[in-house]
Parts: structure tokens; C-alpha cells; sequence
């Protein structure tokens, strides 16, 4: 299942079923669990660990070196999950000595092409990316998370859960859950109903989320007695209490 033209350094470890495409190089430092196809022209290299069942396509380019000028070759990786979805010409960057060392992926992405994943980054689970999605160092990506074709994200932002962002959306503050945001810079635009109907929700949960966005964007309240408010909300909604833990837990301006 490797094609004669593929490189594949005889210490990286391919379990059974891998399918290596045309041209491709696999490092020595990479693991790539069963089933996984990897494409024509795909560069995998470093410490990169890649789980069961993804699909890579052409012209990737996976565990480089972070682009970095404080990166001084230190042991750092990059950590894909399973069953990810990883399209035409993406590039995703191994972690840094200073972000902890590591690059993470969750399971069941869907990656579209062009789409660059920097050093540190944090990606949960069931998140798409629309073409040309960017992110810079250290961002955290929750669970659920679309982000519109050309959205930039600057570094160390957080984007919660649920979150959607719109075409061209260029984000340098703190995305909470469950929340749209759109235009440049990216300013909040409601919540991201459909995407939660889609998911599960019912109305009563997607009702007090709404509640929720009111008190924090809509009111005119000071964020202090926002959070005082969304305090009593969390006690009824364990998704508000969500929310409450994103902002608290937030370093950077929340687009109020």
C-alpha cells in the first residue's frame, strides 16, 4: 500500500492498512495509525503522530518546523487524532519549547484546503474549516467549531465551543461559546441557533444561551455585573455555566 515512488524513512512507524500516495516523504520521528491514507506529494515529518482512519490529501504539509524565530530546534510534535479530514495544500506546524511542545488535533475534523494550523495550537473535536482558515500560535479551538473561508485568527485567542465565525472574519479577541461572529475586525452577530438546532439542542437550551448573549452583548452592562447576572443564569443552564467558564478563564477583550 505504498507507492514505489514514496520515501518512507525505515524508522517511522505505519500500522496495518496505511496507504502512502505517489511521491509522498514520511519521516523518521512519524507514527501514523491503521487505515490512515496519505496521498500523493504529502510531506509528514518530525514528531508527528497521526491516528486511525484520516485521510490526507495531496500536497499537504504536516510536523514542520513552527514558524517561530524563538523555535531553536528543541524536541517538539504534532499530535493528529482520528477519522480527520486534511485537504489540498494544508500546513500544520509542530509546538514550540515555550507552547508546551505540542501541536494538537482532536478526532473527526473536516480540514479544508490551504488551511494553516501554527505551532501550539490547541483543535478539539468535530471542528470544520472552510478554505484558507488561519491560525497563529497558541490558539485553542473548541468542540464544534466552524470557521468561514479566509478567518484569521490571531495568536493566543481562545474560540469557544459551538462558535461560528463568517467569510473573511478576522478574530483578535476571545471568541465564547456558542456565539457568531463575523466581518473585520470580528464583532459578535447573535448565536449560532441553527448549528446548535443541528446538534441537539432543544429550545429551552438554545433559549437560555439567548438569554445569555443578551446580558453580555446586548444589555449595555459593565462585563463585571454581566458576569454577576450570567451567575444567576448558570444556575438553570449548564451550558450558560459554559459560558460563565470561558470568560473567566479569558485573557483577551471579548469583542464587547
Amino acid at each position: 500500500m505504498i507507492h514505489p515512488t514514496a520515501i518512507v524513512d525505515p524508522r517511522a512507524k505505519l500500522a496495518e492498512g496505511v496507504a502512502v500516495g505517489a511521491y509522498s516523504i514520511i519521516g523518521a520521528g512519524v507514527e501514523i495509525g491503521a487505515r490512515s491514507e496519505i496521498g500523493a506529494h504529502v510531506v509528514i515529518e518530525g514528531r508527528t503522530r497521526i491516528g486511525c482512519d484520516n485521510r490526507i490529501f495531496q500536497f499537504a504539509s504536516l510536523g514542520a518546523e513552527p514558524q517561530d524565530k524563538k523555535f531553536h530546534g528543541e524536541d517538539s510534535a504534532l499530535v493528529i487524532g482520528d477519522r480527520n479530514v486534511i485537504r489540498e495544500f494544508a500546513t500544520f506546524n509542530r509546538g514550540t519549547g515555550e507552547g508546551g511542545g505540542a501541536t494538537r488535533i482532536g478526532d473527526d475534523n473536516w480540514i479544508m484546503a490551504y488551511v494553516h494550523i501554527a505551532h501550539d495550537c490547541h483543535v478539539g473535536n468535530h471542528v470544520v474549516f472552510a478554505n484558507n482558515a488561519t491560525l497563529a500560535g497558541h490558539v485553542e479551538v473548541g468542540d464544534h467549531v466552524i470557521l468561514g473561508g479566509f478567518t484569521g485568527v490571531h495568536q493566543f485567542c481562545k474560540i469557544g465551543a459551538h462558535a461560528f465565525t463568517g467569510m473573511g472574519s478576522l478574530i483578535n479577541a476571545d471568541v465564547p461559546p456558542f456565539v457568531v461572529v463575523a466581518g473585520p475586525y470580528a464583532r459578535p452577530r447573535g448565536v449560532n441557533s441553527e448549528g446548535l438546532r443541528r446538534r441537539g439542542f432543544d429550545a429551552d437550551r438554545i433559549g437560555a444561551i439567548k438569554r445569555a448573549y443578551r446580558t453580555l452583548y446586548v444589555s449595555g452592562l459593565p462585563l463585571a455585573d454581566a458576569r454577576g447576572r450570567l451567575a444567576e443564569q448558570a444556575a438553570d443552564s449548564h451550558d450558560v455555566a459554559a459560558l460563565l467558564d470561558f470568560i473567566d478563564r479569558s485573557e483577551r477583550s471579548l469583542g464587547r
